[in-house]
């Protein structure tokens, strides 16, 4: 009681003294809970608390629905331990289906509902208007950015190089605990850049995606153009060629679309596919190519329920389809992997038709800066008893073909990537990328990182170590930030100290869920208008979404036996390998740095 009376004090102390300096008093922030602050000149202001559950002049007093929600609802690390232990309960629940109906319900709309919809702010834009919610081209803002009239509004904050040298840059490889595989990390990376494409011509703020959510913009392309480029016109399916019998995009020369390939890149191993960059690591074509696939044998299976459809039409509903399976795949495989929960996650957009719930998405900037998770790469890459090193593997889609995706697929399946929080675990090779997020984060005026743990329910941390669970790291950290309140949102989430036996710490969760399940359930194939048979072209490519997976997707789509695909790595011996020398690589790629081969993608990948 006595801190918050001091916190009061001082809060209504620096109201005064902004008072009489004729500045801003909602520069002080004196609206808590969420509420919004609106000026009246220099010397007043007012607090909209509208359903914030608080009530007051500053929206500190409590409804009495939210002192008994308080006193019941327990933290989000009692709910992590509760959903992550006790399986022989979950096995249960999981098998009565009213009972995982109604906990699957549950989650969807609590994180959800932690989501802005219609969105609110963007860089430009730090109160409501029509601009912030129409202008497409903007990342919204789960938190309005910093005025840059209010004191402090730019803080001295330590070199961005520095933050990522001092206490993100990996000493020695930590593997995730949980067991996440490199074919979880290859998912991860190519699944998000379909929605996540800064517009860096326009500034960080700014997207080149202005589907914002799950339209497959990264296998069919993101312009009518490129999407006609890729496809064959014929049977609803996309151009193709066949190397050793198996499937592959096609070349960038027969199909003339932009890729981002290095100059020295030989015509046979430049792929083309719906995203310009990824022919960056063969993990990226590797989905690439398996998506190409699916795609046309979904048109094969359309074509002989169909034979009527023309091309268009099958070419449509294919992509309809496809769109349905990642959405299931997404939460019941990679979203089920990452929570660590036995509660078996469930798609069903059915269970929200009786729920507000809003059929729109808009990507905020936060969830992009939080996507960055770049400690899961490894320290090299191992496959069929080789070892490639960072220069062998960046833009070398020779590794695709010589291994074939079968191999590829059992061999990220089986290495282990690496723990994302924590600190101390960021790849050299990516370090620039890293303090270029940092960068961007500073001219969009990011609020801190115990902002956004406010902002979604969570308490602000009170020391470095508070933050870290880690002496040495929070005695760096200190170094570098001297005040707690400082630490920004994106060395905040790699510092957290991780759950146990996690990859992530609580903010990356707390904060992420909501933003990713309400992008994948807000999907307009998720709607009663759309979630339907029809829509999928009959019960047989209804079936196809309702049954997907990440092992369907991969057994439907490589020549022979299904290899081993999973997004843990299986409990297995790893056959031992030998070191790769980049003087020897078959491929004929030269060791280039990685720092100049991801020059012009820093902000992407």
């Amino acid at each position: 009681m006595n801190q918050t009376v001091c916190i009061f004090s001082l809060l209504l102390i620096t109201l005064q003294i902004f008072s009489c300096s004729g500045l801003d008093p909602c520069c002080a922030q004196p609206c808590q809970n969420s509420g919004l602050c609106v000026s009246k000149g220099s010397d007043s202001y007012e607090c909209d608390c509208t359903r914030t559950g608080y009530y007051g002049e500053n929206c500190t007093t409590p409804e009495l629905s939210t002192r008994i929600r308080s006193i019941l609802k327990p933290s989000p690390n009692t709910v992590h331990h509760f959903l992550t232990h006790y399986k022989w309960m979950w096995n249960i629940i999981n098998n009565v289906s009213f009972l995982r109906d109604a906990i699957m319900r549950y989650v969807l709309t609590s994180r959800a509902n932690l989501v802005d919809s219609p969105p609110t702010y963007n860089a430009a834009y730090g109160y409501k208007n029509w601009e912030a919610y129409s202008n497409l081209s903007y990342y919204t803002r789960t938190l309005p950015p910093v005025p840059t009239h209010c004191p402090g509004a730019t803080p001295t904050l330590p070199d961005a190089k520095q933050v990522v040298e001092k206490v993100l840059l990996r000493r020695k490889f930590i593997p995730d605990p949980q067991g996440t595989s490199l074919m979880f990390a290859f998912f991860a990376q190519h699944f998000t850049h379909q929605f996540f494409k800064s517009d860096l011509k326009k500034g960080p703020a700014f997207t080149r995606s202005l589907g914002h959510g799950v339209d497959l913009s990264h296998i069919y392309g993101e312009s009518l153009e490129r999407q006609h480029k890729l496809r064959l016109f014929k049977d609803g399916k996309l151009k193709f060629q066949v190397v050793d019998g198996e499937v592959y995009p096609p070349l960038v020369k027969d199909v003339q679309v932009e890729m981002h390939y290095p100059p020295h890149i030989p015509e046979v191993h430049r792929f083309a596919v719906g995203h310009e960059a990824f022919g960056l690591v063969p993990g990226l074509m590797m989905y690439a190519t398996i998506w190409l696939r699916e795609h046309n044998r979904v048109c094969d299976i359309m074509k002989e329920e169909h034979p009527d459809w023309d091309d268009e039409r099958i070419f449509q509903t294919t992509r309809l389809i496809l769109i349905g399976e990642t959405i299931k795949i997404v939460i019941e495989d990679y979203v089920q992997h990452l929570s660590g929960y036995h509660f078996k996650l469930k798609f069903d957009p059915e269970l929200l038709f009786s729920q507000r719930f809003q059929y729109q998405n808009r990507i905020a900037s936060e969830f992009n800066t939080l996507y960055h998770w770049h400690p899961l790469m490894p320290d090299t890459f191992h496959i069929q008893q080789q070892v490639y090193a960072y220069p062998q593997f960046f833009f070398n889609n020779s590794i695709v073909t010589q291994h074939g995706i079968g191999n590829l697929v059992d061999a990220f399946t089986k290495q282990t990537a690496g723990r994302i929080s924590g600190g101390w675990n960021l790849p050299p090779p990516v370090q620039g990328m890293a303090a270029k997020v940092l960068e961007h984060s500073r001219q969009m005026r990011y609020q801190s990182f115990n902002a956004y743990r406010k902002r979604f329910g969570l308490r602000p941390y009170t020391s470095f170590e508070d933050m870290t669970g880690d002496k040495e790291l929070a005695a760096e950290l200190e170094k570098l930030y001297g005040d707690v309140e400082l630490v920004e949102l994106y060395s905040g989430l790699l510092v957290e100290k991780p759950r146990p036996g996690a990859v992530f710490g609580e903010t990356m969760v707390e904060m992420g869920a909501p933003f990713s399940l309400k992008g994948l359930l807000g999907n307009p194939i998720c709607s009663p208008e759309y979630w339907m048979p029809s829509t999928f072209g009959g019960t047989v490519g209804f079936d196809i979404v309702n049954s997907a997976s990440l092992k369907n997707l991969v057994c439907l789509n490589v020549k022979g036996p299904c290899p081993m695909v999973s997004f843990k790595v299986p409990d297995v011996q790893f056959p031992s390998v030998s070191s790769r020398n980049s003087s020897s690589d078959p491929s004929g790629h030269s060791e280039i740095s990685p720092t100049v081969l991801l020059k012009e993608r820093t902000s992407e990948l």
